[in-house]
């Protein structure tokens, strides 16, 4: 410290610079294909963090499904290098905002539901993602890792659909205003994104001017099956027994206890229907019911399905099944806080549902979409339901860029406007 400074000067290095730079790492001495994506998974999380979860590729998360299986091939995404913009709730909790500027048609964030991240926005299995879709039409934009996101650590935590309310979007729609200088922002949300966008709307959030809900908002009607497993009270009894958290995910060396429960769901009723043997696939419709038409995904897509869905936790499976014995919103204790505010969501709105989804009917929407209208009058609504869909299906199906996306693209180009 003491010695004569020879030089100072300022070392920048751009996000193409960097994402280049992790995928040089390479482990020594490795003993086996999969210690070698161990280790390099572990320094990376050390080393980057949220960066290199984002930018890392293939080894930037814990190796799942089958821990032999090489990674496979992926392909770039018609996309620029992402901009990240980590952000802290007044909560306390860290989430994370990830932006493709597309053009200068204004922001539009867009949020994904429980037991997933913002991946199912750009898996590269489909021809094109929503996020390439968007991006290619001009829009600035910004993707949404929520607590609820797998790929944060707040989604191990315990939360509520209030909680994602109440703090992370405000604090999003605020942080995408900030680095933007737009007066408001459009909003596509996506299931468990689309209901508590709903209630923080309700909650008097303001900011967004426009926003288009897939598969529900406000109201929730359900299958049998659902209303049975919610009337049972399954997430709050599992909680009791000490069950923190479901997961979708399935290994290959797993314990012979959680292979039997593998068995044991594909024998579930709702799995009788579908040709199809992934453990991954019957954990997914177990927890949540069943959210896709297999024939809407393509085999890339469905083999991929364990790198899009993770852990979900009870406290808020528990509030979400709260809310479908309700057939509505309410607080977590019980309130019916938000539907007397119906006044606070006279905004433009689109509703996109799949005509065969078996987790939220269709109805749900429906029932959202005349309660707006008649509260908010001469306010623009529109509702699309979607022939052969199901749920999940509408963001990543085979065809969704050609049946699904023409639809979110048409209600955000109402509410766009020049950046320049």
């Amino acid at each position: 410290e003491s010695g004569p400074v020879v030089a100072t000067g300022i070392l920048r290095i751009e996000p193409a610079d960097f994402m280049r730079q992790l995928r040089t790492m390479h482990v020594l001495n490795a003993t086996s294909q999969r210690q070698r994506l161990e280790k390099l998974a572990e320094f990376g999380e050390y080393f980057g963090g949220v960066l290199y979860r984002t930018y890392g590729g293939v080894f930037s998360r814990p190796v799942r499904f089958d821990p032999q299986a090489p990674p496979r091939r992926t392909r770039q995404l018609r996309l620029c290098v992402p901009q990240l913009h980590p952000f802290r709730t007044d909560d306390g909790v860290d989430l994370l905002l990830t932006r493709y500027r597309g053009g200068d048609k204004g922001p539009v964030i867009i949020a994904h539901g429980l037991g997933v991240s913002s991946k199912i926005f750009t898996i590269d299995t489909i021809e094109t993602t929503l996020t390439e879709y968007l991006f290619a039409a001009g829009f600035d934009v910004w993707l949404l890792d929520y607590r609820a996101s797998i790929d944060l650590p707040a989604s191990a935590t315990q939360f509520t659909a209030d909680d994602v309310a109440r703090h992370d979007y405000p604090a999003a729609v605020a942080t995408v205003r900030d680095h933007t200088g737009a007066a408001s922002v459009q909003a596509m949300v996506h299931c468990f994104g689309s209901t508590t966008f709903t209630m923080a709307m309700l909650s008097g959030l303001q900011g967004v001017r426009s926003a288009v809900c897939s598969q529900v908002s406000a109201h929730m009607v359900v299958p049998v099956a659902t209303q049975l497993k919610s009337g049972l009270h399954v997430p709050g009894l599992l909680e009791r027994l000490g069950v923190t958290s479901l997961t979708a995910l399935a290994r290959t060396d797993e314990s012979w206890l959680e292979k039997l429960y593998d068995r044991a769901l594909q024998l579930y009723p709702e799995q009788t229907s579908q040709d199809c043997d992934s453990a991954v696939c019957h954990r997914i419709t177990f927890t949540y019911s069943l959210l896709y038409r297999h024939e809407q995904l393509n085999t890339a897509t469905h083999d991929a399905l364990h790198e899009m869905f993770g852990t979900a936790n009870m406290t808020a499976l528990d509030h979400l099944a709260e809310m479908v014995r309700a057939g509505h919103v309410i607080t977590a204790t019980g309130e019916n806080a938000y539907l007397p505010h119906l006044d606070r969501m006279a905004i433009p709105i689109t509703f996109v549902h799949g005509a065969d989804n078996d987790c939220f009917l269709p109805q749900s929407t429906a029932i959202t979409f005349d309660e707006l209208r008649r509260a908010n009058p001469g306010i623009p609504y529109a509702r699309h339901v979607i022939p052969g869909y199901g749920h999940i299906d509408c963001v990543f199906g085979r065809d969704a860029s050609h049946d699904v996306y023409p639809l979110i693209r048409g209600h955000l180009e109402q509410g766009a406007f020049s950046t320049q």
